[in-house]
């Protein structure tokens, strides 16, 4: 008959020593032979047969997260902060459950928090780990752009909680890692004369570490030069990010008619020239921000440009008129590159099964998140299509970021777009810094690796929306049918 003890030994998976005695094969074993053969999980003979059964319990025990029982994890609460990361509004969320820990996720910059507080009607009750079956559940409530961010910012949350209630990071449900560094891009800084632009050119190489670089360089520099564009006597061309009916930058570019000439062509192309004088040929150098114009404006300022060897020219068009990407990207012989405001893996698909693009460019806060975004990036790979990734929040999407990339094998390169906020780093708290050298480190702690630093958070809340997690009970009544299918 088995004693207590064995029985209790045997549902944790461990062996009884004793049983392990009297089952030895070679009895010619010496002692120190025996006492390595019957030592389970680190502990020794001497420390099951001698110690107190509460001891003993707390050894075997002792690499098992007690925090918690993941089968048994229920969501119980959700609640959002907005911080400000530089002049953008990030909101953040928290998801907290019955057993005391909770996960972190961030709306996509600029977005409402709104997006991702409509949703925590829906996900009450239900298991975090169970994140696959939850993303089904409310990602017909996301779209493209922002749009997608409350349910990306949910989604990162339940990787994290995951991770935590499995004591692994989250790129190892993932499926592990391909790397331990995520390689970063940074935008060139701006200067007020050609001596300061090269010094802060040098610091972000050297001191920064950073070796790879995207530039803008837009139609908005040929504001106010005659000869350069043509029907900006109608549109305002320096206004590209207003976003009224009827206005120059809330016109889909193939519908503004504006031209670029040569001139404007000649003058365009002496920024990049000069920024590849600064940097040289080795580094990486992508771009961005034309400005809003035609495909066939499109494939002539790619032409131009071909001799800078640039690493990619982005969003040239809005991304879902595959048929002129494909266009553009058979004219030309510079990489193109558009995604970051497209929801879901489908609209992915379309482009890569068109060859429209070289390189897909998803943004995690609002391609689905975590999963969706590695599910992205291993299509292409199979279709021989590269994956760099637009970011720009805190550090709570920075690192959700690192996780998908160092768990999926054609990554490029992650943008890091806060690389000038002083407060940046300091708004989380890690085991190993976040970034080194123009490089993230790919973190060992559980979930996404990081916790709040709440002082410091508190600091910087958008003052429109200066509470902090505070409570959101009115969001928990879910007050709407919304089954897709009878």
């Amino acid at each position: 008959m088995k004693t207590p003890s064995q029985t209790f030994l045997e549902r944790l998976g461990l062996k009884d020593p004793v049983t392990e005695v009297n089952a030895a094969q070679n009895p010619g074993n010496d002692r120190r032979d025996f006492l390595k053969k019957v030592g389970a999980g680190g502990l020794m003979l001497g420390g099951f047969m001698f110690s107190p059964i509460e001891d003993t319990i707390a050894q075997a025990t002792s690499k098992v997260n007690k925090a918690s029982s993941p089968s048994d994890l229920k969501i119980t609460d959700m609640r959002f902060a907005v911080v400000m990361n530089g002049h953008a509004r990030c909101p953040i969320i928290r998801i907290d459950t019955n057993q005391g820990i909770s996960g972190l996720g961030e709306v996509r910059d600029g977005a409402s928090w709104r997006y991702a507080m409509f949703l925590k009607s829906r996900i009450m009750g239900m298991n975090p780990c169970s994140v696959e079956q939850i993303f089904k559940r409310i990602k017909q409530f996301g779209f493209h752009g922002r749009q997608g961010g409350g349910v990306c910012g949910v989604e990162m949350a339940l990787w994290d909680l995951a991770g935590k209630a499995y004591n692994v990071p989250a790129y190892q449900l993932l499926g592990g890692r391909y790397r331990d560094k995520v390689r970063l891009y940074a935008d060139t800084p701006e200067g007020e004369n050609e001596a300061d632009f090269a010094n802060k050119v040098n610091v972000r190489m050297v001191e920064q570490g950073f070796t790879f670089m995207k530039m803008d360089f837009g139609i908005e520099l040929l504001k106010g030069t005659p000869g350069t564009t043509v029907n900006s006597n109608y549109w305002d061309i320096g206004r590209q990010w207003t976003n009224e009916p009827m206005t120059y930058g809330g016109t889909e570019h193939p519908f503004t008619q504006v031209q670029i000439t040569d001139k404007g062509l000649d003058l365009m192309t002496q920024r990049i020239a000069f920024v590849r004088e600064k940097i040289g040929y080795e580094i990486p150098l992508a771009s961005d921000h034309y400005g809003h114009f035609d495909h066939n404006n499109a494939i002539r300022l790619g032409r131009a440009v071909e001799k800078y060897r640039l690493a990619w020219l982005e969003d040239l068009i809005p991304w879902k008129f595959t048929d002129q990407w494909r266009q553009i990207t058979e004219a030309i012989e510079t990489p193109t590159l558009t995604g970051e405001d497209i929801y879901l893996k489908e609209e992915f698909i379309k482009l890569i099964d068109a060859r429209a693009v070289d390189l897909v460019h998803p943004d995690l806060a609002t391609s689905g998140g975590l999963l969706e975004t590695k599910k992205i990036g291993d299509y292409a790979e199979e279709r021989g299509v590269a994956m760099a990734m637009h970011f720009a929040g805190t550090p709570i999407s920075f690192m959700a970021n690192v996780h998908c990339a160092a768990a999926t094998q054609n990554f490029v390169a992650l943008e890091h777009h806060s690389v000038d906020v002083d407060y940046w780093t300091s708004l989380v708290k890690t085991k190993k810094p976040m970034i080194e050298k123009g490089y993230a480190n790919v973190p060992d702690s559980p979930g996404l690796g990081i916790e709040l630093n709440d002082d410091v958070v508190k600091k910087h809340l958008d003052p429109e929306m200066p509470g902090y997690f505070a409570s959101s009970a009115e969001w928990d009544k879910d007050r709407s049918w919304d089954r897709l299918w009878s």
